[in-house]
């Protein structure tokens, strides 16, 4: 081990963020900060048979949303649509707005406390960009759901946090 490497970095466990606050998943069920992106699923508000994929780039605040079938959103305009804010707010719940700004690279306010806060904070603009990689890595992690209850160790999930000591 590297003296100025942590311990828990030699590990293959992953330390687990616990939520800022409890969210409730029907109306936005995936969120993540990763590759770069705000990014998640949106369920469509008139079509239960419909999700949206919605992005906000980090490093010049592109924004895109479309269907699962890469249908462009009806509503995006300048500053984004419906779906892209309840993304936004979701992240918020998940994450803490401080995570989100410092993540999205936002100027917020110290009192804020909102998505909306921090998409108010970014000069965000429409850019087209791929939504399939966003939706695939949300099907996966529904796969998992459907898995049999086991204590058994799965390949595939091998750096997920095991919630006890690390052989």
């Amino acid at each position: 081990m590297n003296a100025a490497q942590k311990p828990w970095e030699e590990r293959s466990a992953a330390r687990v963020v616990a939520p800022a606050r409890p969210r409730k998943l029907a109306k936005v069920p995936f969120v993540e900060l990763a590759d770069g992106r705000l990014q998640g699923v949106v369920s469509s508000g008139s079509d239960i048979e419909r999700v949206y994929v919605s992005s906000l780039t980090a490093a010049n605040h592109s924004f895109h949303c479309s269907t699962n079938n890469n249908r462009p959103c009806g509503g995006i305009r300048s500053g984004g649509c419906n779906h892209l804010r309840a993304l936004a707010d979701e992240a918020v719940l998940q994450y803490g707005v401080a995570r989100v700004a410092r993540y999205l690279r936002a100027d917020v306010a110290e009192d804020a406390t909102t998505g909306a806060a921090v998409l108010a904070a970014v000069n965000a603009w429409h850019e087209p960009s791929a939504g399939a990689p966003v939706f695939s890595r949300f099907l996966r992690h529904l796969a998992y759901l459907e898995l049999p209850a086991t204590t058994e160790p799965l390949p595939e999930l091998h750096w997920f946090p095991a919630g006890g000591a690390v052989r």
